[in-house]
């Protein structure tokens, strides 16, 4: 549930809201009418807040009779009653010293959560780790499988066969390999498998083709063999990284979402990590048989996840999606400290999810749309594209379009090639990478108490400029002559310290933020549009950087990168809505909020107060709000032939 501790409370209180407010009795004084499709006023309501308590309850009762959860009866009364009115639950008279005291530490104790939750994050933490290990194999493995395989793309042998250049394009491709089959196939076929198996299986399936495919690439005596177990990496890989962020934001609480989600890139970093150490651990046993070891090292991690993910808790939201409300409450049970909050988060989703599916309607969607109408849907309903847009932004930022910058995965997928271009030896070039792969985890960590606080676009907005410096200065380095001793010290230097500000922002960030910016309706295939955006971007920078490097040498590649950070930062502050503390369904009103209102605000009202309150030192000065969270109940909503319905679905 949201934080409301620091929400500003609209004041427009309903008259008369101590009375019934049923469909068909007018009220005395009626809200104008909210257009979630296009909320120019950026108001924000709770569909429970101007309920009379008889109507809240005969609501709540027919709720538990038609879903099988007569048994939990008064404890969904009770969390209703909370839902209504969050920011009062010291004063509901139903509730225990025991359950205020879970309510109230709900802000003084933010990450005080049941054991079952913390172990489900766990295992999507493997699942992201693998991931990250699964990048760096073969960062390590490309110093070594090209000899393997007879395919140098420097040096002598090759320049007098003529071969060079498509030497250099092979080793790209494969690198590529798993991420063109994310971008081609996986990211899409996630919407369809989760549909029907749901968050726990399709994490199951991806975690054995993660046991399987680093495996085979250990074994393989040909480049065409590696790629086809480096395409069954792809697939495990895709399935995990539309699924796993997804199935975080469905469990984790509002308040701590972004905290606690955004572990899929702390443990990417972690995996990050380790595959260097890996790396460095078999670099001495040979060539024939190191790049072997860096690659199907890999399967470690997947192991632990393919048993675990068995004993954890479907994802709750996907159990309502499905109308199963009597297995969804069991998954509150047990992923929130106590019954009450359990049966809060339950109908208080139940009824914002009522709301979303008015929405839906509203917008001429049909709910029940099958996978290509949802697709299309992404782009011609103004709610959704806004998420889709936003998302694209943010995941295209992790990687290149020409546009935008990527360059941390040059690092990740290359850095050891990038390294002995600096001069360094095979040996010092794996543990220069190793160095980044520690920076990369260990500054990842500050994102997880400051993205819900410091917010999302405000950690974007931050380390994107710091970005920018960083890696323009480790390009220059390069034209420091070889035999310099500072040489390849001072580009190691610039490259982990722009990776320190790469972590806890634009690290982060994409997959969190794209895990809940769309409506349940759209979330599967809105999340596997994200990830085929990130990973096509990802193909084509393993693909091109081979070559990018020998046109335009190191220095030119980090170059053009650094230019390609200060447009990133021009879009995310235009384009990207800030979503923390908001619940799921909450963000149906924030991204109803039409672009062009977003950038007007951006630009005629937030900047300029930015300016006068940090450069001209203003502190007392007032920022204006773009967002108004309302306290009152939600109003009627126009349909389609005229009728109109209120918070309630149709």
């Amino acid at each position: 549930m949201a934080d409301y501790s620091n929400t500003k409370i609209e004041a427009t209180a309903v008259e008369d809201a101590g009375h019934s407010s049923s469909l068909d009795e007018p009220k005395k004084h009626q809200h104008s009418v909210v257009e979630l499709t296009n909320n120019t006023e950026g108001e924000i309501r709770n569909p429970l807040a101007a309920l009379s308590r008889e109507q809240l309850f005969s609501d709540v009762d027919t709720f538990a009779r038609e879903n099988g959860l007569l048994d939990a009866l008064p404890m969904l009364r009770k969390g209703a009653l909370v839902a209504q009115s969050p920011a009062l639950f010291k004063e509901i008279e139903e509730l225990d010293e025991h359950e205020r005291t879970a309510l109230r530490e709900e802000t003084t104790h933010r990450f005080k959560l049941p054991r079952t939750l913390y172990a489900c994050l766990f295992l999507n933490s493997i699942a992201a780790a693998i991931q990250g290990w699964d990048q760096t194999g073969s960062n390590g493995a490309n110093l070594a499988f090209s000899k393997q395989f007879n395919l140098p793309d420097k040096g002598p042998v090759c320049e007098a066969a003529g071969t060079c250049e498509m030497n250099s394009w092979i080793i790209g491709f494969v690198n590529s390999c798993p991420y063109i089959a994310i971008a081609l196939f996986a990211a899409w076929i996630s919407d369809p498998i989760n549909e029907l198996l749901g968050r726990r299986w399709t994490i199951f399936l991806a975690a054995i083709l993660s046991v399987v495919a680093p495996l085979g690439s250990a074994f393989t005596q040909t480049w065409p063999m590696l790629c086809v177990c480096r395409v069954i990496l792809g697939l495990g890989m895709g399935l995990k990284e539309v699924t796993v962020p997804v199935f975080s934001a469905e469990n984790v609480p509002a308040n701590v979402r972004g905290g606690l989600v955004m572990s899929w890139q702390i443990w990417t970093a972690c995996g990050i990590f380790l595959g260097t150490a890996a790396n460095v651990a078999f670099m001495n046993v040979g060539d024939k048989l190191a790049w072997r070891l860096q690659l199907g090292s890999a399967f470690l991690p997947a192991v632990p996840l393919v048993i675990g993910i068995l004993f954890m808790p479907e994802s709750p939201r996907w159990l309502m999606k499905k109308k199963r409300y009597a297995n969804a409450y069991k998954s509150f049970l047990r992923l929130r400290n106590t019954p009450l909050q359990a049966a809060r988060d339950l109908y208080y989703t139940h009824a914002l999810l009522d709301q979303e599916e008015v929405l839906i309607r509203q917008s001429g969607i049909n709910p029940e749309s099958n996978f290509f109408t949802r697709f299309v849907e992404l782009f011609t309903i103004p709610r959704v594209r806004r998420a889709t847009q936003a998302s694209g932004i943010v995941m295209i930022g992790q990687q290149m379009c020409g546009k935008l910058t990527g360059v941390v995965n040059i690092i990740a997928f290359y850095s050891s090639t990038i390294f002995k271009e600096g001069g360094a030896t095979d040996r010092t070039a794996l543990l220069a990478s190793f160095g980044f792969g520690l920076v990369n985890f260990v500054f990842a960590w500050p994102a997880v108490w400051t993205i819900d606080t410091f917010g999302r676009r405000g950690l974007l907005l931050f380390t994107f400029p710091n970005m920018f410096w960083t890696l323009l200065a480790a390009g220059m380095c390069f034209y420091i002559p070889k035999d310099n001793p500072p040489h390849l010290g001072l580009i190691a230097f610039f490259v982990y310290l722009f990776g320190a500000f790469y972590s806890p922002g634009e690290g982060p960030v994409p997959f969190t933020y794209s895990a809940e910016v769309f409506p349940l309706s759209h979330r599967e295939v809105g999340m596997s549009w994200a990830v085929a955006t990130n990973n096509f971007w990802a193909a084509v920078l393993s693909l091109t950087l081979p070559r990018m490097l020998a046109l335009f040498k190191p220095q030119g590649v980090f170059g053009f990168y650094a230019g390609l950070n200060i447009l990133a930062f021009v879009m995310i502050f235009l384009w990207l809505p800030e979503t923390k503390q908001r619940t799921l369904e909450e963000l149906d009103y924030v991204f109803a909020v039409p672009t062009k209102t977003h950038m007007k605000y951006q630009v005629g009202k937030n900047l300029p107060w930015w300016f006068k309150r940090y450069v001209l030192h203003r502190p007392h000065l007032e920022k204006p709000l773009l967002y108004k969270f309302g306290a009152t109940a939600l109003p009627p909503l126009k349909l389609k032939g005229g009728k109109k319905e209120s918070g309630k679905a149709v």
